[in-house]
């Protein structure tokens, strides 16, 4: 039976559906039954599910051709939901759904978009597919909220399955290209299409289509669909996925791809929104995120079958990798992960695709190469297998590929690196280093250089190679070292010196050939290989830093060998040399290096002098190597040589081709050293040696001259005689200046050399008279170029003769004439003052000087040599006064000396004097000269000299008895340089002293401790006499500030000294702060201060933890000697990096409390030096101190003195970052920080009044806040205050200033209110964008309940305190913020926050008012109902009794603001709120304020609140009339004006639907209105009153309780009447005029009494008698004008208040008529129309026309008169308004002559003339009174009319034709 039903229903269905005939009717059906017919597809019943099925067939059929028939898709999308539905019937319904879904129009579609999402949960794919198919076109039409924290159209969060399926739909969608054809294999057979074909073939053996790229043949078919989207809806549906993911609707972590994917679109739009909005959060993407970048690899590379894996992807679900395209756009955002070089396999996936790939081009290579470095840079260097991989592809890359060399360089570099990356994949391969060189060799130069930069990183990989490998290695840096392409060489040589041990030798030899190279890049780095000692780290295991000295020698000599027979072999003139010269020489003097350091001593080939220093060391090891010949024969592959005989011969052989002074040296070295066994080869080569001594060069030639010296004295007497008559014949030879000098230096050698000889080997020996003749020759012969023109060879004889002198006595006489030992010691000293001579020659002379006491026991004039050379001082010679200090020790000692000894063999310490020498020391009458005459010069000069004369003698003779005695005058001299301002004079001082405390035992040590520590600390000096030549300042230190600068670094050394208790560190101090550059000179490096520093470090190091840190801060000191020094000494103390960090504490505590030490200097080094010790700081190290550092520093930037301000500002601004660095890391340091540093800024920062500290306090808080968040929150109620208050504290003053008064000049009031409040908005919209609003919005988003009982009341004293503009503005800002963030929290307090808003609402400050408007119209939100009541209640109270306009616009803009921000409130309390916008409403617009934008605002909150203006009236009379009444009762004229308009409104608006009580109520309140005194405005009221009464005079009728009666308002209005103003007057006259005629009262006798006196002051006559000229100005005019209103009332009142008693009318209608009738004849055309409508009133209202009344005399004569006035303006030309109305007067005579009933005549239209006309014609009564219109009036009548025929108005002429001719038809 149900069953039976159901049929029964479903054909009602059918029948009601073939019934529809409109599409309309369609609809309603389908909207209602298609649901529950779908429903019946469960039912059990085969006829019923038949039935339903052929039901749906011929809905389908209708519904497929109607396109606009709407289904009911929403109803449908709930049934689709239900879970109980039967699937057969959610299979029907999701047909429905997508049959309907995109006929909705796009704002439905949008609105159920979210229930589709919903939908898909755990439905079938294919239908999940299908419903995504339907909402991805909606999302480009979905709107978002703008803010995130509104509610999204989608709810995702809990539907994981759903948004992962939504993704990857729309990922595929991306993807999808335009306008692609999906081509099914032709399977079956069809008719096929070319395109049909092609695809086919593509994957015919899958059976399958060939997808894009980037998907699978699945994907491709659900994105298709059964409907294709065009390529235009594919681009909205891409655009819509970017505006989907852009609204964050989903975690951007898993959008990233698809924005990546979609930057790659072809279709520009799709392409530059996924761009933009990847920019935008490119920061915020973490492209280290496991997600992120697994999903690009799988995107990049699709679904790769893994070998190991095998094929587990269904082959329709395999994606295809991506375009190229795509690929470009995601490699670079895998440049940017850390991670993506991590991932392998997937990384080396993507190289190789990029690299090899099939569809790769120039672009994609270039950024997977960038991948490559990326890698190369990041990926974990144990990963083998990745690194193979790498180097296998790059490796095939750079074999194969050949087009563009930048990518090739990427290549090569890409190498490289990976070589630094992963050595051990190189380490074996030698033959990809060949392959390069190779490479290097034939490619461009750009490649080039990048080959040079992969070798170069890949040198590094092959530094450990050993046995074979080594040895191939050698074999392939000599191949290259020598290619003519210059980075060839350049890498070979880095080869050579990296990969091989520095005493490799065969390395070595290729260093050195590559030292010689002639492209400096090259020889350059070769020679710094090699001559660079390698440091102990560096040093290979059991390696040296250099080959030994044979071993070297016979490798060379070797290749030299070998080389002489190769092209490489070098001619130069007649030679033929193995190597180039520049290699040549190079390798000499490798060979020299390598003999000093086997000889033990410092390898150096540098400086000559520095290297003979070495000769002795160098000649003991020579020795021990000629010796042991025998033995080393055998072991040398040379055969027989011996190591120094092949290096004489390598010497020899490079000196005779092309010389060269250090192979020269070499030489002469090497001979010196030795030359009892090595002279003999030289003999036969005598001549060879003169060659040398006669070359160009003078020191080649001093070098030969010694050379020749040495080798000729070793021969026997006669030759050597002959030898020095030949040197002297030759001096002679003037031809040749050179020969001549080489010659003298050789005979002053030889004869120095022998004789030196003679008495260390002969000393009892005699000399033969003939060689003494012949010794004393040659000396007379270089005396005797002394004087020669030649300074050339008077320097050489200056040297010869010294030479001489230091050996022996110079065989000449003592004085006398002629050349003596007198005339000698003249010369050479006036040689050292004199002007003319060189540098050198001076020189040589003090050095001579120095050396003849020295020689001769007993020399004759020692102490004129020793006066001499002290008196010689010159300014600015100091070198020159280190010779003189030389030369001084050596004469006051004299023979006893170290300069006697022979410098080749022996060292000065060696050196032992013989004891038959005679003993000529003066030391103390020379101690003594200088002590007392020389250091207390007053000659700054000559002080500086003395001190280091005597730094000389203390060094020099330290253990001379004579020093030994003296410490303490010596330390006292040294302290007395101390002072002086020279640096020099004061390092040499205290150097000095440093020496003369190591001499002293311990009694004196203590003794010279106090003396010194006494002078430095007490500031005693040396007096200077000053004399006439004294020299006060010299030459720089003019405009020095003589403030006693110079002892100051010895001052701090001393007490830094003290402070330690040991008093005689001062001198440790003063060896360590060894600064001046003399001392690396030869001179000055000779006194050996660098040991003694080295020592003094040690002695200190115990005291380090006390001197650490005040030697830290002294680093910083600002003056710069002390400065200087204190580095000094810290890099010689500390050599431990760490030590900063272990003292780290006591170095804090030491500056912060020097921070405010009263010595500037100090202030200002401590600054630096906290700056330089905080920055990078970790927070637990300097948290305790912050606030106490902050501090300080705030009192130091206000430093008097400039450069401690600097400093200290410069501080801040470390210390400022360190601190944000630290509130920006997590967990309790990071908030203890923040709770540290938040007092110290706001209490002593931004309150301070020194403008650098404020800033900084600023900027430092805006910063923090910025970086702590939430750890802000327990300290808003502390730092919101103190911004807020700082917002005006620190806005310029000058702003507030301007704002007072810029406007000040302003005439115009209305542009100052305009201006001004301009500019305080300008202030205001600043303050609101400055950082401390920023700072303050950062904490307001941390807010809780928690915090707010705190902060309020602080904001509510603000509010009322605050002073600035921009303070108040921020506070209701805040406020704002509040309510939007916590706004229950809030309540509490809302009533506080209001009552401080409403005491500062009435500030003078338009800009302050709307602030704090703005603010309580989003408080009332959160406040109590009682709160707010009050609140309006107050509002009322001050717009009705305050008088000050201040107090009108904050009521208006608070009411305002409530009703815009919080309407919901204003509903509530309407009934207070709506009245006194109503009465606002009327608020009059002050005159220069123009319209009144106050009216505006009010009418605005009311008319937003009530149902039309009439309805409001009704809803709220009582509470109008309530606030009208008070307002009319107001003391203000003002308000009792806007109370009568309010009133006049409410009267205008309900006239008519007045009604008891209100119109009582109403009245009552105008009448009491009316009462007193006539103010402005209070005409309204009388309007008003006319208006209420006249319209609702039938209501007053009814008595009432409570309302007053018509007469009672009568006599109210006709009291006002009589006041004297005349513009007050005609409103009470209108508005009585008003009531009478409406009410039908007969008042006239009171009106004519007022009224008609009125008209009869106005006579006509004035207004003819005579003008005046000037009569035309502005007052006439305006009483004119007011006298014509006067008179146009007056006529109306008559008119309207014309009785309908007869007695009235008897008594008045004569006097009446004839006032009208006087006015028209002589009137202007104004009046005459006033007048003509009072006649028209006048004559309608006359009783005398009436049957009743007749009385023909009285009408007679009316008529008579009237009709001779009515001529006038009848025949007017000008006005036809004034003809119009005086025909219109006509008509209605005739008409109530004739006796026409009023009412009739009433109805029909006068201006419809024919129907008036009928009417006169056709109702002829017998009871005319025509006989009362006498003739006379008749014919004038009768003319006038005349006169109108030929009017212009047509309407006028028929009308007046008419009338004449029935006065004509009259009997």
């Amino acid at each position: 039976m149900a069953a039976q039903d159901e049929l029964n229903q479903l054909e009602r269905v059918f029948l009601r559906l073939g019934h529809a005939e409109t599409d309309e009717q369609l609809q309603d059906i389908i909207s209602k039954f298609l649901p529950p017919v779908l429903l019946k597809l469960s039912s059990v019943q085969e006829g019923v599910r038949k039935k339903v099925m052929e039901l749906l067939v011929h809905l389908n059929k209708r519904i497929k051709s109607r396109p606009k028939i709407q289904l009911p898709v929403e109803t449908l999308l709930v049934q689709y939901q239900d879970p109980s539905a039967a699937s057969f019937v959610t299979n029907f319904t999701i047909i429905y759904i997508k049959m309907g879904y995109p006929r909705l129009e796009v704002s439905k579609q949008c609105e159920l978009a979210p229930t589709l999402l919903t939908a898909m949960e755990g439905k079938p794919q294919p239908q999940q597919d299908s419903l995504m198919h339907l909402l991805i076109p909606t999302l480009y039409h979905m709107k978002y909220p703008s803010e995130p924290s509104k509610a999204s159209p989608f709810v995702l969060t809990e539907r994981p399955k759903t948004v992962h399926l939504l993704l990857e739909f729309m990922l595929d969608v991306l993807l999808m290209p335009y306008g692609f054809v999906l081509n099914e294999p032709p399977s079956r057979p069809a008719p096929s299409s070319p395109q049909g074909g092609s695809g086919a073939g593509a994957t015919a053996t899958q059976g399958l289509p060939q997808p894009p790229p980037g998907m699978s043949v699945y994907a491709v078919k659900r994105v298709i669909g059964e409907a294709q989207w065009s390529p235009e809806q594919l681009e909205q549906c891409k655009l819509g996925i970017v505006k989907f993911i852009e609204a964050e609707q989903v975690p951007e972590v898993e959008t990233v791809i698809h924005l990546v994917v979609a930057s790659s679109d072809t279709r520009h739009s799709v392409a530059t929104a996924a761009d933009l909005e990847l920019k935008s959060k490119q920061s915020i993407i973490d492209w280290n995120n496991p997600l992120i970048i697994n999903r690009m690899y799988k995107v990049y590379l699709g679904d790769i079958p893994l070998k190991t894996k095998g094929a587990t992807v269904k082959q329709e679900l395999k994606h295809e990798p991506v375009s190229t395209r795509v690929k470009m756009k995601i490699l670079p955002h895998l440049l940017r992960s850390r991670l993506a070089a991590e991932c392998f396999p997937a990384n080396i996936q993507v190289v190789y695709d990029g690299l090899f790939g099939a569809n790769t081009n120039n672009k994609l290579l270039s950024l997977t190469l960038q991948f490559v470095h990326h890698i190369c840079m990041v990926c974990p260097d144990t990963n083998k297998p990745l690194g193979l991989m790498l180097l296998n592809g790059l490796t095939k890359l750079i074999n194969e590929y050949k087009e563009d060399p930048k990518l090739l360089c990427m290549a090569y570099s890409a190498v490289g690196k990976l070589s630094s990356r992963m050595p051990q994949l190189f380490t074996k391969d030698i033959a990809l280093v060949q392959q390069f060189f190779e490479s290097m060799c034939k490619e461009e130069a750009d490649v080039r250089l990048a080959i040079q930069e992969a070798l170069s990183m890949m040198v590094a990989a092959y530094a450990n190679l050993q046995g074979a490998l080594l040895n191939l290695m050698e074999a392939l840096v000599a191949a290259y070292i020598t290619k003519p392409e210059v980075q060839v060489r350049q890498v070979a040589m880095k080869f050579a010196s990296t990969v091989f041990a520095p005493d490799h030798v065969a390395s070595r030899f290729l260093l050195l050939l590559a030292a010689g190279d002639p492209r400096e890049e090259v020889a350059g780095e070769a020679q710094r290989a090699l001559r660079s000692l390698p440091s102990t780290k560096t040093e290979k295991e059991g390696s040296r830093p250099m080959p030994s000295f044979p071993e070297m020698v016979s490798y060379i000599q070797e290749k030299a060998a070998q080389r002489l027979k190769t092209p490489a072999k070098y001619i130069v003139g007649t030679s033929t040399l193995p190597f180039n010269p520049a290699t040549f020489s190079e390798i000499v003097l490798y060979l020299r290096m390598c003999l000093a350091h086997s000889s033990g001593a410092t390898p150096t080939s540098q400086s000559l002098m520095d290297m003979q220093d070495d000769a002795p060391l160098i000649g003991r090891y020579v020795q021990s190597l000629l010796s042991n010949e025998a033995s080393l024969s055998s072991a040398t592959k040379g055969g027989d040589a011996n190591p120094v005989h092949i290096y004489i011969d390598l010497l020899q052989q490079l000196l005779s081709a092309v010389g060269g002074i250090p192979v020269m040296y070499c030489l002469l070295e090497v001979v010196s050293v030795c030359p009892e066994k090595l002279t003999a080869k030289f003999v036969d080569k005598i001549d060879w040696i003169k060659g040398l001594m006669n070359t160009n060069k003078e020191d080649m030639r001093e070098l030969a001259a010694q050379l020749y010296a040495v080798v000729v004295s070793s021969m026997s007497g006669n030759e050597l005689r002959t030898a020095v008559q030949n040197l002297i014949k030759t001096t002679k030879d003037m031809h040749s200046p050179e020969t001549q000098h080489g010659a003298i230096l050789a005979l002053g050698y030889m004869v120095g050399r022998y004789m030196n000889k003679k008495r260390n080997l002969m000393p009892s020996e005699a000399t033969s008279r003939e060689d003494e003749e012949l010794i004393a020759m040659a000396t007379k012969t270089i005396g005797s170029f002394l004087n020669s023109e030649s300074a050339l060879l008077t320097i050489a004889a200056v040297t010869a003769l010294g030479e001489i002198g230091r050996n022996s006595v110079l065989l000449i006489p003592a004085d006398g004439n002629g050349f003596t030992k007198l005339s000698l010691v003249d010369n050479l000293l006036t040689r050292i003052p004199s002007g003319k001579e060189t540098g050198k020659m001076k020189e040589r002379a003090i050095q001579t000087l120095g050396f003849l006491p020295v020689g001769d026991g007993e020399f004759p004039h020692q102490k004129k040599v020793l006066q001499g050379l002290m008196d010689s001082v010159e300014a600015k010679q100091v070198e020159l006064q280190f010779t003189v200090g030389e030369a001084l020790t050596n004469a006051a000692v004299g023979s006893c000396s170290g300069a006697a000894r022979d410098v080749w063999t022996c060292t000065e310490d060696q050196y032992c004097p013989p004891e038959n020498v005679k003993n000529n020391d003066i030391v103390p009458w020379v101690l003594n000269s200088v002590l007392s005459k020389y250091i207390p010069s007053p000659n700054p000069h000559v002080r500086q000299a003395a001190c280091i004369w005597l730094l000389s003698l203390v060094k020099k003779l330290s253990h001379h008895k004579e020093i030994q005695s003296h410490l303490k005058e010596i330390q006292t001299a040294f302290i007395s340089v101390l002072s002086d301002p020279d640096e020099l004079s004061q390092d040499v001082a205290s150097k000095g002293l440093g020496l003369v405390y190591e001499l002293g035992g311990e009694q004196d040590q203590q003794e010279l401790v106090s003396t010194l520590v006494e002078t430095l600390m007490t500031g005693k000096r040396a007096k200077h006499a000053v004399s006439e030549d004294t020299e006060v300042f010299q030459g720089e230190a003019l405009g020095k500030a003589p403030d006693g600068q110079g002892l100051s670094t010895y001052k701090e050394l001393c007490s830094l000294a003290s402070d330690l208790n040991q008093p005689d560190l001062v001198y440790k101090f003063m060896n360590l702060a060894n600064h001046h550059a003399m001392w690396n000179s030869r001179k000055g490096a000779a006194f050996g201060f660098n040991i003694i520093a080295a020592k003094a470090g040690e002695q200190l190091a115990p005291f380090l933890p006390q001197l650490v840190p005040r030697l830290y801060r002294y680093q910083f000191d600002p003056n710069l000697a002390i400065r200087q020094a204190m580095t000094s000494i810290w890099d010689a103390l500390v050599t431990d990096k760490t030590i900063v960090e272990k003292y780290f504490k006591e170095i804090l505590q030491d500056v912060i409390s020097n921070l405010t030490s009263n010595m500037w200097r100090v202030r200002e080094s401590s600054c630096l030096a906290l700056n330089d010790l905080i920055r990078g700081r970790q927070a637990d190290e300097i948290i305790d101190r912050l606030s106490e550092i902050w501090e300080t520093l705030f009192r130091v930037l206000d430093d008097i003195k400039e450069s401690v301000r600097k400093a200290a500002d410069l501080t801040l601004k470390t210390l400022s970052k360190v601190c944000v660095r630290m509130c920006e890391s997590t967990g309790a340091t990071a908030q203890r920080t923040v709770a540290v540093l938040l007092p110290t800024l706001l209490d002593k920062g931004i309150v301070s009044n020194v403008t650098e500290v404020r800033t900084l306090s600023i900027q430092t808080l805006v910063k923090i806040s910025k970086s702590a968040g939430s750890r802000l929150k327990p300290h808003a109620p502390r730092l919101i205050p103190a911004l807020l208050e700082a917002l005006s504290v620190l806005e310029p003053q000058v702003l507030n200033y301007l704002s007072l008064r810029a406007t000040e000049q302003e005439k115009d009031i209305h542009n100052f209110f305009l201006r001004q409040s301009a500019m305080d908005a300008a202030r205001l919209s600043a303050a609101k964008s400055s950082p401390m609003m920023e700072t303050i919005n950062m904490c307001l988003q941390h807010l809780d309940v928690s915090v707010l009982g705190e902060l309020v009341p602080k904001l509510c004293d603000l509010l009322k305190s605050g002073i600035g503009l921009g303070t108040k503005g921020g506070c209701a800002s805040v406020i704002v913020s509040l309510t939007v963030q916590c706004p229950q929290d809030l309540t509490p307090y809302s009533g506080k926050l209001m009552s401080a808003l409403l005491n500062g609402i009435n500030d003078r400050s338009s800009v302050v008012q709307k602030s704090f408007a703005f603010a309580v119209g989003h408080l009332v939100r959160t406040a109590k109902d009682s709160s707010v009541e009050k609140l309006l209640q107050k509002l009322n109270t001050w717009y009705l009794e305050k008088e000050e306009a201040l107090y009108k616009s904050s009521c208006c803009l608070v009411v305002h603001a409530i009703s815009h921000y919080s309407p919901d409130v204003l509903k509530a309390h309407a009934g207070v709120a709506l009245p006194l916008a109503f009465l606002g409403m009327h608020q009059e617009a002050e005159e220069e304020k123009g319209e009144s934008a106050e009216a505006n605002l009010w009418s605005e909150v009311w008319q937003e609140h009530v149902p039309g203006s009439f309805g409001g009236i009704r809803l709220y009379m009582t509470e109008l009339i309530g606030i009208t009444q008070r307002a009319l009762q107001s003391q203000s004229w003002k308000m009792k004006a806007q109370g009568a308009a309010a009133m006049a409104t409410i009267a205008k608006q309900q006239t008519g639907s007045l009604v008891a009580p209100h119109l009582g109520m109403v009245l009552t309140a105008l009448l009491q209105g009316l009462a007193g005194r006539t103010w402005a405005g209070k005409e309204e009221l009388l309007k008003a009153v006319g208006s209420v009464v006249s319209k609702c005079s039938v209501e007053l009728q009814k008595p009432a309780a409570g309302q007053p009666t018509v007469s009672e308002v009568l006599d109210l209005v006709l009291k006002e009447c009589k006041k004297e103003s005349l513009v007050y007057k005609m409103a009470a006259l209108r508005s009585a005029a008003d009531i009478l005629e409406s009410t039908q009262v007969d008042r006239f006798h009171e009106v004519a009494e007022i009224v008609l006196p009125l008209i009869k002051k106005n006579q006509p006559a004035s207004a003819s008698s005579p003008r005046h000229d000037d009569d035309d100005d502005d007052d006439d005019a305006k009483a004119r004008e007011l006298q014509t209103e006067v008179l146009l009332c007056a006529y109306e009142t008559l008119g309207k208040a014309w009785p309908k008693t007869i007695q009235t009318q008897n008594q008045f209608q004569n006097e009446v008529c004839n006032l009208m009738c006087e006015r028209l004849k002589l009137s202007t055309w104004r009046v005459q129309l006033g007048v003509l409508r009072a006649m028209k009133v006048f004559y309608q209202g006359l009783l005398l026309l009436d049957k009743e009344h007749q009385n023909a005399a009285v009408l007679t004569e009316l008529l008579s008169e009237t009709c001779t006035a009515l001529a006038s303006p009848l025949e007017n030309k000008s006005y036809s308004s004034v003809r119009t109305d005086a025909l219109a007067v006509v008509e209605l005579l005739l008409k109530r002559i004739e006796g026409i009933d009023d009412l009739h005549f009433h109805k029909t239209n006068l201006c419809d003339h024919r129907k008036a006309l009928f009417v006169c014609v056709s109702n002829v009564p017998e009871s005319d009174q025509w006989h009362c219109l006498c003739e006379r009036s008749r014919q004038q009548l009768q003319r006038s009319l005349g006169t109108m025929e030929t009017d212009s108005r047509p309407d006028l002429k028929d009308k007046a034709q008419t009338m004449r001719r029935k006065i004509q038809a009259l009997p």
